[in-house]
């Protein structure tokens, strides 16, 4: 059964445009970098609902599967971005389906 991989972030007061657009470069590169990455979607959020609850930017990764998704989690380039983020993010809300 896919397993889809949520996550939210509040960009930190110190993250800059530049600080984020590198972030979103690492987190696109994930794609290409990890195995069992089906898909990876990322963005702003487009709703006119206004409920993203202060969240600015999201990513979604699609795995074949919870094994391609736990084999990802340790994985040294999801370690590393997800260390980019944590530099420049005030929040950060994972969700997986």
């Amino acid at each position: 059964m896919p397993v889809t991989h949520v996550v939210l972030i509040t960009w930190a007061d110190h993250a800059d445009a530049p600080a984020r657009h590198a972030v979103r470069q690492a987190i696109r590169s994930l794609r290409d970098r990890v195995p069992g990455v089906d898909d990876l979607q990322e963005g702003e959020s487009t709703s006119p609902e206004g409920l993203e609850s202060g969240f600015e930017y999201g990513f979604v990764i699609t795995f074949p599967d919870a094994a391609a998704r736990d084999a990802y989690l340790p994985h040294p380039e999801h370690l590393a971005v997800a260390g980019e983020i944590q530099r420049s993010a005030a929040k950060v809300l994972v969700f997986d389906i």
